[in-house]
């Protein structure tokens, strides 16, 4: 397996380009089920999870066609062959759950294999199996399969969700295009992926309301056009690279950020002591050669602090001024990188849902070993704040969420360089 080697110690100055958001292009990609004419992402990320979403769609009888070196996805699924997602691929990633709500909605029927991704908690399929039963779907678990039927075809109703889910609202927002009546799906999530895909899916044709609150309001029609979309920022990947220069020193501009994307986020770097300004192509971060303030944080749904960005931002406060408290309140084991960072000298405390960290001067370098995406880039994070050489092992996570992560930083400054496997 491949490793990364950082070697820490050195500020960082220049610009990092943010690539389109991966779990927006992941929820857009399968909306071509939904039509029979083209759907065309451009601003698509170069990772490993879009290539296997690529291969789902594909499976299903979807002609899906990268250009422009990857940054373009061009669709068709005029000729769809089965509404089959089998588990050798499905396991490899989450969000390949997202095709059930189109081949619902379109087909009327799919078999789709109980989805993997990363080992950070259960988060089951149960609210997308209820909503989509709301809208009129029969769905059985069968031997690790979800087969699901939609006598007729789905009809519009009042969708609660018990949890603002992004993925259940995301089926459930791609059925009800098709469904015929009115869709109101409640507690639905914010995101701005939701927003994205809202925004595709008018393109496409649908008529939809509310993206952005807590009510979507969906009014079926017959059919979805082709359509051509951007593929919004990606917010993890902007808030990944914003801590960098905090950790590191310095002073970075990621190119294509917004802090409407990364409030919450942007909220707490300000009271940990960072600069934060928006520019006309970005945001820079500066951190002038103080330690960070500490600062509490909660994980909470959009518009509160990202999940995503808990572990990275617990990299930072490894060495800052204090104590903090990382309480997370969206997924269970998602503190498996604290033991790492404190292999690099972090002090932590875990106590079920939440993290206290105490501030030192300085990490050391160690040999340490991802456990999941976000988990892998927080050690790299830390990495360039330690003495010494960090070997972060395990880094395939990585590749599912950044694209060019070496680059990228090594074009600021960083000493960051991947050792392959022989």
């Amino acid at each position: 397996m491949d490793s990364i080697i950082v070697r820490g110690g050195v500020p960082l100055h220049g610009q990092i380009p943010i690539a389109g958001a991966k779990n927006a292009c992941l929820a857009l990609m399968p909306a071509t089920l939904l039509s029979e004419e083209p759907l065309t992402l451009t601003n698509a990320p170069r990772l490993s999870d879009i290539a296997t979403m690529k291969t789902l769609l594909e499976s299903l009888g979807a002609e899906v066609t990268a250009m422009a070196g990857g940054r373009v996805l061009a669709m068709s699924s005029h000729g769809l062959t089965t509404t089959r997602a089998d588990y050798d691929i499905v396991r490899k990633m989450r969000a390949s759950n997202l095709v059930l709500g189109p081949l619902l909605a379109r087909e009327h029927h799919a078999v789709v294999s109980l989805p993997g991704g990363c080992a950070i908690g259960a988060r089951p399929m149960d609210i997308h199996i209820d909503a989509l039963t709301h809208l009129g779907a029969e769905i059985e678990l069968r031997d690790g399969y979800l087969h699901a039927v939609a006598k007729g075809g789905l009809r519009g109703a009042r969708v609660p969700l018990r949890f603002a889910s992004v993925g259940a609202t995301e089926n459930t927002l791609m059925a009800a295009t098709l469904a015929r009546g009115t869709t109101v799906i409640e507690n639905a999530a914010r995101e701005p992926e939701i927003v994205d895909l809202a925004h595709c899916l008018r393109r496409m044709g649908a008529r939809i309301e509310g993206e952005g609150t807590a009510t979507i309001t969906v009014e079926g029609v017959d059919r979805l056009n082709g359509a051509t979309h951007p593929v919004v920022t990606d917010r993890i990947e902007l808030g990944t690279y914003m801590l960098a220069p905090v950790i590191a020193g310095g002073e970075v501009e990621c190119l294509g950020g917004r802090i409407d994307l990364v409030a919450a986020f942007v909220e707490k770097l300000h009271e940990a002591g960072v600069e934060v300004e928006e520019t006309a192509t970005g945001l820079i971060v500066r951190q002038n050669g103080t330690r960070p303030r500490a600062v509490d944080v909660v994980t909470e749904p959009f518009p509160g602090f990202p999940t995503d960005l808990q572990a990275q931002m617990m990299a930072m406060l490894c060495t800052a001024e204090g104590v903090s408290v990382l309480e997370e309140r969206i997924f269970e084991n998602r503190f498996m990188h604290a033991p790492e960072l404190m292999r690099m000298g972090a002090r932590i405390e875990v106590h079920g849902g939440t993290a206290c960290v105490t501030g030192v001067e300085r990490l050391r370098g160690a040999p340490v070993m991802a456990t999941d995406l976000r988990a892998s880039v927080s050690l790299i994070l830390a990495g360039l704040a330690a003495e010494g050489e960090t070997v972060v092992s395990r880094v395939y996570h990585l590749d599912r969420g950044y694209e060019e992560l070496e680059k990228k930083l090594s074009a600021v400054g960083a000493q960051v360089e991947r050792v392959r496997a022989s």
